[in-house]
Formats: C-alpha cells, structure tokens, sequence
C-alpha cells in the first residue's frame, strides 16, 4: 500500500477544500476533527427518490418523491406569509409551501402548466398534504438529475447536507485504489473488499445500511482488529521485562488454607494452580480472575498474597470502596491470624498519625500486606520490596490505567485483577484481551441457593409476613428501589417514598442509602448495617459492589423489569452469604410484555452469571451488560459483540500468528480506529 500517498486522511480536516473556519467548526461539533473522520460517519439511512409516488399513496412525515403539474399560484401581499403553489397529479392535490422565497424563483422553478419532479417531507395541513420548502425541484425532462438513492446523514445545525456528501466523495476518490492494510488473499478469503471500494459502497448504499453486509463486516472487523493489536501492545509492555521468579515452600498458604471452614473447589485449585505458575514464572503476572458471585475469589488473593510474603515480598490489595476495604482488613487479620506478619489498612479517612506510621512501616518493610483503596498507590506512598497488586472489582480501569498501575509496581511486581461481573467471550476479548484469564464457576459447597420469587406489585402485602418473621429471627433486609425521587415520567417506586412507608411499619429499624449521599454519608450507613443497627437497607443500586452482609438474607427488588439481567443477578448477590436460606423477591407491574415476563423467568430457574450474562448479551445489548463507562467496547461504532461474533474470534485468529514486526503493518488501521494515543500512553 501506498502510505505517503494516502497520509491526508490523517490530516487535519481543515485541508481539505471547502473547509474554512466557520464549516470546520460545524464538522467539530460532529467529533469530526480529521479528514478520516468524515468517512467513519456511515449514513443512518438513506432518501429514495427513484420511486415516483403518488399523491394519494403519500404517508405523512416520510420523505417523498412526486411528479406534479403546477396548477396555480398564491402569492400573499402580506408581509411573512408563506408562498403557496397549488400542483396536482389528475384529481388529487398538494400544496407546495415556500417560507423566504422570492415570487421570481418560484415561477421560474414552477412554471404554471408544467410537469415537474418535487421531493421532500410529506405533511398535513388543514386537510391537505403539502410540502415546505422542498429539497429538489426539476422539470420533468430533467428527471434523469433527480431520481437518485442519496445517503441521509445525522447533521448538525450549519452543515449543508449536499455540500457534506461532496466532501466524503472527494475523500473517497483521492484514496489510492490499492491502500490497504491487508493482503489481497486475506481479503479474498474472507469475501471483504479493499478499503475504498468498501467506504465507496457504504457512503453510496442502494439501501439502508445492514450490519450483515460485506462491506459493513469489513469495518466491524477493522475496529475488533484495532482494539486487539492495543491490546497486544499493552501485554508486551507489560511483559517486556523478565522478574526475579518467587520462591516459597506454601508454608503460610498452607496455614491459611487449614483456618478455612471449607475444602477449595476444583476451579479454585485449578485458578490456585495458575496463580503459582505466574509468581514463580520469569515473566510478570498480568491476570484477571473473573468469578460469579460468591465463588471465592478474595479467598485465592490472599493464599496466593501468603506465598508472595513467604518470598519475601509486599503485597497491596487494592478495593474500590472504604467499606470494602475494611472487610478485607478484617478478613485478612482473621485469615493471618496464625502467622507472625503486620496487616495494615489505608483509606482516605485514615488519620495523618497513621499515615506516618505506615509510610514508615512500608519503607523499612515491616508491613507486609497493605490493604486500602486507591490511596495505595498516592505518589507519597513508596513500598520497600512490592511483588504482587491485588485489585478487586477494578473493571472501571481502562487499558492504559491497568498499564500505569503496572509499571507503578517495579519490575518484579506481579498483578492479579478481580471481577464478579461476568462478561461473554466476546466481550472479554474486546476489554481484558492484553491479560490471562481465569475463570471461577464453582461455588463452595457450604454456599446455598438463593430462591427468587417473582411477584406483582398488587401482591406487595404477601410479603410483609416473611420480612416480619426473618427480622424476628434477626435477619436483614435489602429493599432496592430504582430511582431517589418520585418521577412524574416514570412509574418506579422511588427509595424515598418506600424508605417512608417501611418505617412506619418497621420503626427504628430502617435505613437509606442512595447515590446522592457522599461517601462517607455512604459508608456510616453501610457500616450500621453490617453492626445490624439497621435491619432493612432500603437502597438505589449503590449497593451492587461486593460488600459482604452474611445476615442480610432477603433482597426485594422493585421494578425489577427494568433493570438488566446481569444487574438483578449482581443485586441477588448481596444476599446468601451466610449459612441461612435466602430469597430474592422480584416485584414487577402487572402489565409486563411476554419478553419482559421471559427475562426474569431466567433469573428464576438458573444463578448461573454467565450464563444469565450470555442471555442478557443476547435481549440488551453490549451497551447495557457492563454498566461500566471504560469498557472499552463502549467506544466501537461499528462492531457488535452479538452480531459479529465471528470477526472478534477471527481477529483474536489473527492475532495470535502475529509477531511484533507485523505490527508495522497496521499503524494507519490503529490511527484510522483513534487508538494511535492509547498505544503511545502505553509505551511512555
């Protein structure tokens, strides 16, 4: 291919002709800053104005193509009123509306008695169709210039829709016909056309643009393609440089493992297996452990944290919230309680006193286990020997933050990240494909099923016995709502009307716990209820990270047909475990639609999370499943996990025969797809 001949398309959009200060402001507000942009703004659809229609057939709000005869004109002497051209096609009419038209131009477009070709949008005014300043107007003998499929773009206010097709088609024709960043033979075999015949088909479709078609499967696999080779960049960065390997004889795990009240599960000892193979590797590990809810994952962390310290090394857990933190603390204290090594935890409420101690505790190497939120890893904050970073529920960081966190530990700094938020294949491969995967299915014998009921809001009083009862025997309660505050618009219970309505029946026992409080607000409640101060938790969402309440054993979920599967599925979580049968109850409206009515049935024959993530994969959308903003498939526009699934297998293919000199091949697709920052990011 030819790069230096095809390098405008990385320019600055303002070099193309046409494009002056105020156009390339408009194209900015689009996010259109580069001259490549301009063709990855596919059209949403498309005008055809190759159909003459007629008046009678005319489907009001759809744009239109007629051909008229102009029957009479209605020229108003009054200052701002509209021009009016009556046409008719034999005995049906419309009128032809002009706002800020000269009497001169429209009797020269509209000759009285002629045939002519008008299109535009079709509406309905005082029992009349007409159109209002209509978007073509020929004579009938010039037909062959106006009866054409054109590519209908989403614009902002100032840009000319005309004069933006003309620009992707210069784009389009000054691209060499044989740029490409792939061999003739691997496009042949994979029925995909080369890069300008593909733009050149999608940008002039003969119909509405479908995610199935050749052309548009070439650019859905050009974007996976992209975000992968990122990828790939960031695990060699990662494990560019080799560390010292981990010695240890399992001593202390093997303590650890003789405090457990159970027996490891074959997936955990399969994930434990993995975990040792890393640490005592030459090559760093960069691992996610991914594992439903209730799987044991914070279990292997710290077996596998009692081998690095057995090496000789430091260790950060690193949890995303205080309170979350503080159960680790106390689990670890509890865990470790056999052998001799300092614990210590670090929030952002930790006291300057502390502080110091711990800075100096981690200097001389005293502390051996860190654990804390991100004020882990403040500038001030130096680690004597760390070998190992534990991160939990840490799927927020995106791929250059996972790197920076890398480096931030040293060479010989292995790193485990934790998430209970199942993810299909597809998925996983577009978010985490730069780290080794491990996944926990099994669950601990020990752990019971949760039974979820479904129920109808009109059957609410069936429930209160059973709360009634479970507090009676000092059980706990979570009560989640959807939205803060009541919604005129939207008929959810709101947290504050039913927080109102539980304390009168339960006084003295309730609490509330919603997005708009401040962390600390959060965590004062969070932390009454886990000293079982308050009794019923009545919550938004916020209660979804994996805080552990072993005697919370009901969770009612209100509205539960709009949340997402994987959502309600994270939600039961908070509830089984402990050793007490546990429910979740799902209440619903009464007039839920059969798919709807479909979706929460899944929820109640299975607590499988990955098979519910695959279901709800296939209903929602990748958009909806993650509930994470830095997901990193969040920013495709193009390729879709559900519907190209094949592409993201055939890339991760392709992927895999690659070495690092073909690499080179394909830095004009990643700056094509904007990942040209992020490999930089990860290199620096």
């Amino acid at each position: 291919m030819n790069k230096n001949k095809n390098s405008f398309l990385f320019k600055d959009i303002s070099s193309l002709k046409g494009v002056g200060k105020i156009t390339k402001a408009y194209l900015e507000k689009k996010r259109i800053e580069k001259v490549k942009d301009l063709l990855c703004d596919l059209p949403h659809s498309i005008i055809d104005r190759s159909k003459i229609s007629k008046i009678k057939e005319l489907e009001i709000g759809k744009i239109a193509t007629l051909k008229v005869k102009v029957s009479k004109y209605n020229f108003p002497r009054i200052r701002n009123l509209p021009n009016k051209v009556i046409c008719s096609d034999n005995d049906n009419k419309i009128n032809i509306i002009f706002f800020n038209s000269f009497e001169g131009y429209i009797r020269k477009v509209l000759p009285i008695g002629k045939d002519v070709i008008i299109s535009g949008k079709i509406h309905y005014y005082k029992k009349n169709y007409q159109i209002t300043n209509p978007t073509y107007i020929r004579l009938a003998e010039q037909k062959a210039e106006l009866t054409k499929i054109f590519p209908k773009y989403s614009l902002t206010e100032g840009l000319n829709e005309k004069i933006y097709r003309s620009l992707i088609h210069n784009v389009i024709n000054n691209i060499s016909h044989d740029y490409d960043w792939y061999k003739k033979d691997f496009l042949k075999k994979n029925n995909f056309n080369r890069l300008k015949t593909t733009l050149n088909n999608l940008h002039n479709p003969v119909k509405k643009i479908d995610i199935f078609s050749n052309d548009y499967r070439r650019l859905a696999y050009d974007e996976i393609l992209a975000n992968l080779l990122v990828l790939l960049s960031s695990r060699k960065s990662v494990r560019s440089a080799t560390k010292s390997k981990k010695i240890y004889q399992d001593k202390f795990s093997k303590i650890l493992l003789n405090n457990f009240p159970y027996n490891l599960t074959n997936d955990q000892k399969l994930v434990l297996k993995s975990l040792d193979q890393d640490l005592k590797s030459e090559k760093r590990m960069f691992r996610l452990l991914q594992g439903d809810v209730g799987s044991g994952k914070t279990v292997l962390a710290f077996l596998a944290a009692a081998n690095v310290i057995e090496s000789g090394y430091q260790v950060a857990f690193m949890a995303p919230t205080e309170i979350l933190a503080n159960q680790h603390f106390d689990q670890a204290k509890k865990l470790f309680s056999s052998i001799n090594i300092k614990i210590e935890i670090l929030t952002g409420n930790t006291s300057s006193k502390n502080k110091k101690k711990i800075k100096l505790g981690l200097a001389d190497g005293s502390i051996k286990l860190l654990i804390g939120t991100h004020s882990l890893f403040q500038k001030k904050i130096d680690f004597s020997n760390l070998g190992f970073i534990i991160i939990d529920e840490q799927h927020k960081f995106g791929v250059n933050q996972r790197v920076r966190l890398a480096k931030k530990g040293g060479d010989n700094c292995d790193i485990l990240s934790m998430s209970a938020t199942p993810i299909p294949r597809t998925m996983m491969l577009s978010i985490f494909g730069d780290m080794d995967l491990s996944i926990l299915k099994e669950k601990p014998k020990n752990r019971k099923n949760i039974i979820t009921l479904l129920k109808p809001e009109n059957k609410i009083s069936e429930i209160w016995p059973l709360i009634k009862k479970q507090l009676s025997e000092d059980k706990q309660v979570f009560w989640v709502c959807p939205l803060i505050d009541d919604s005129k618009k939207l008929n959810y219970s709101s947290a504050i009307k039913k927080f109102e309505i539980i304390k009168k029946k339960f006084p003295n026992e309730s609490g509330l716990l919603h997005g708009s409080l401040d962390n600390q607000e959060k965590d004062k409640i969070l932390f009454k209820f886990l000293k079982k101060e308050i009794k019923i938790l009545v919550s938004t969402t916020v209660i979804e990270v994996g805080i552990n309440f072993p005697d919370a054993n009901i969770i009612v979920i209100e509205n539960s047909n709009k949340f997402g599967l994987s959502q309600l599925h994270q939600l039961r979580g908070r509830v089984g475990r402990g050793i007490h049968e546990s429910y979740c109850i799902m209440l619903y409206k009464n007039n839920l639609s059969q798919n709807a009515k479909k979706r929460l049935k899944i929820l109640r024959k299975t607590n499988d999370g990955f098979l519910i993530a695959d279901e709800d994969l296939k209903i929602r959308g990748h958009g909806d499943i993650l509930g994470f903003q830095q997901s990193g498939i969040k920013d495709f526009r193009f390729a879709d996990p559900i519907h190209h699934k094949d592409l993201f297998l055939l890339a991760e293919k392709q992927i895999k025969n690659m070495n690092i000199k073909d690499f080179k091949n394909y830095e004009d697709l990643i700056n094509f797809y904007d990942r040209v920052n992020l490999v930089n990011d990860i290199a620096n």
